[in-house]
């Protein structure tokens, strides 16, 4: 008996263990839902543009589609990862200014490459995607164009190339969705053991945390003496502050499915968080210019750091991880 309980010891070692908790939470009630979502809301915003790609008429649907992004865009491995696909969806923080001059550019020379769908994606990143469309539908200088004019082709070739990725993230999304389950299991090169599931979406919950803090918040408010409200993600479309409190609605819902155990302080932490973001009034956060709207956005800032402590006390402790890299470093 003795030998056997050790031989069933050694085969239990060596078996592939089953995933760590929340991996098929997370894919069943956060990651497929989000994905299917923003396919769905780029599909809307380029059947809207193929029918009216005026700005005034895109604009709805513009606005849906980076919702949709919002609940997805913090999953920045994988599928998103593929083809430099989270960059051609969303090229920010641009710093250097290349959206503009690539828009610009290719609106003065009236660049024919709007009108060959296949040759489109050959388009640098930083003149497609949603950064490149908001300065079509919201900057005063190019977005006064009529039915037909080049802008509303290009229009019409951004809307329908952010369909075509969605589309493309949906569908590996769907088989990178089985490599997560199966962590571990003999033949899965992807995820190699058991936890690297629950490692690459602790890494993304927690660089994404950091992300809103340190670039969403962080680059808008640039200095005491020297603030920059307009280098704050999509101010042109009077988005910034939309786009933190979505992503920390998204990365709250991906928190609650990475334990089996309850997470009050991370839950709490969020909430603080959110009713800050909420109740700040400022959707441009161009308050950052005064000294008092300044200390609203550093609170924001402070509760939503405070989060990322929370997590690694209640998940990553839990579960024994620690945030890795992330395609975000370096931004």
């Amino acid at each position: 008996m003795r030998l056997l309980a050790l031989a069933l010891a050694s085969l239990t070692a060596f078996a592939p263990m089953p995933v760590m908790a929340g991996v098929t939470e997370a894919i069943r009630e956060h990651i497929l839902p989000a994905v299917e979502e923003f396919s769905a809301a780029t599909a809307d915003l380029a059947e809207t543009a193929a029918d009216d790609c005026t700005a005034e008429a895109l604009r709805p649907s513009y606005r849906q589609a980076f919702d949709a992004w919002m609940g997805l865009s913090h999953l920045s491995f994988g599928p998103l990862e593929t083809d430099g696909r989270a960059l051609a969806i969303e090229f920010w923080p641009d710093p250097r200014g290349m959206v503009a001059r690539t828009v610009e550019g290719m609106t003065a020379d009236a660049d024919p490459v709007v009108d060959d769908p296949e040759s489109f994606p050959e388009v640098s990143v930083a003149g497609r995607g949603l950064m490149a469309l908001e300065r079509l539908l919201y900057d005063d200088a190019l977005s006064a164009y009529g039915a037909g004019d080049y802008n509303c082709r290009y229009a019409v070739a951004i809307s329908a190339d952010l369909s075509r990725m969605a589309g493309e993230v949906l569908a590996d999304w769907r088989e990178h969705a089985e490599l997560m389950r199966t962590a571990g299991a003999e033949g899965n090169a992807r995820y190699m053991s058991e936890n690297e599931a629950s490692q690459v979406l602790y890494t993304a919950l927690l660089t994404t945390i950091e992300f809103d803090a340190d670039q969403r918040l962080g680059r808008p408010m640039g200095t005491f003496d020297r603030p920059r409200p307009t280098r704050a993600e999509t101010w042109r479309s009077n988005r910034p502050l939309r786009n933190v409190t979505l992503s920390l609605k998204a990365l709250r819902g991906l928190a609650l499915t990475m334990s089996d155990d309850p997470i009050p302080a991370t839950e709490a932490a969020f909430d603080t968080a959110l009713v800050t973001a909420e109740a700040l009034g400022d959707p441009l956060l161009a308050g950052v210019e005064t000294p008092q709207g300044r200390l609203k956005v550093e609170i924001l800032q402070q509760q939503i750091r405070a989060i990322g402590d929370a997590i690694e006390a209640e998940i990553g402790d839990g579960l024994g991880l620690s945030a890795g890299f992330n395609s975000r470093d370096g931004d």
